[in-house]
């Protein structure tokens, strides 16, 4: 699976695109371009085909320009990824009240995480420990910074509260994306997998030697008719997060 890299663009570059304070005007008698259509066109690009098909030839091809004449409104890839990826953050909802306290706000929060990365999966594939500095980018950390502002938690604990949800919701995204990529790669859905492979498992299955292991698995395949249920591990998962969070913010 291919992984980019945020912020491997020229800085200048990259932060004039993001805050948009050096594009320039489409040239007389060509197809009218801007760096918002070409961003809209690589975000096409990257979820209808995956991010490795990503390129300004691919782009190009897709607006049915010459690829040189992107040049004119984005230096290159790099910078043209960074675009894309504030772009697609802008995405998130963000309502001004979300009743039920700072657990509400947060489950919201991780939802909507949640929901991005499924419309988009080609972002479990960009590693952004380099943020984007873009205008999306910051107003989305802001919002969910005032999901947990003024509980009780300092400005440290604030920033690594929201870091081990995100990271949470990234985490299980990624399993979810792996569960759909797999039904699309093998023709089989994880039910019809196991219903396929059960018979064979039922002979080897040893109920003396592992008793706990067989107990619950049965147990947990019959709930979720597969081994693995992304949904199910989402929210449960995130309600555990929720309650460690309580428990902090009540030392």
């Amino acid at each position: 699976m291919t992984t980019e890299y945020s912020g491997k663009g020229d800085p200048a570059r990259s932060l004039a695109l993001l805050w948009r304070t050096s594009e320039k005007p489409s040239r007389k008698g060509k197809p009218e371009l801007n760096v918002d259509r070409i961003v809209r066109a690589a975000i096409a690009v990257a979820d209808e085909e995956g991010l490795q098909a990503l390129s300004m030839r691919r782009v190009a091809e897709r607006l049915g320009v010459g690829t040189m004449s992107l040049y004119t409104y984005v230096p290159g890839k790099p910078e043209l990824l960074d675009v894309m990826l504030d772009t697609v953050y802008g995405e998130t909802d963000r309502p001004a009240d979300v009743t039920g306290g700072w657990r509400d706000r947060l489950r919201h929060i991780a939802r909507e995480n949640w929901a991005l990365y499924l419309r988009h999966p080609w972002l479990l594939q960009v590693a952004s420990n380099r943020p984007v500095l873009g205008p999306n980018v910051t107003a989305k950390y802001e919002y969910e910074l005032r999901a947990i502002d003024g509980i009780g938690l300092t400005d440290i604990e604030m920033d690594s509260v929201l870091t081990l949800v995100t990271d949470f919701v990234h985490g299980s995204a990624r399993g979810a994306v792996d569960v759909a990529r797999a039904e699309q790669a093998t023709g089989l859905s994880d039910e019809q997998w196991w219903a396929a492979h059960a018979p064979f498992l039922a002979r080897i299955a040893d109920t003396t030697r592992y008793p706990v292991a067989t107990r619950v698995g049965q147990a947990a395949g019959e709930a979720h008719q597969s081994a693995y249920d992304p949904d199910h591990a989402f929210e449960f998962g995130l309600e555990r997060i929720l309650d460690g969070v309580e428990a902090l913010v009540r030392d």
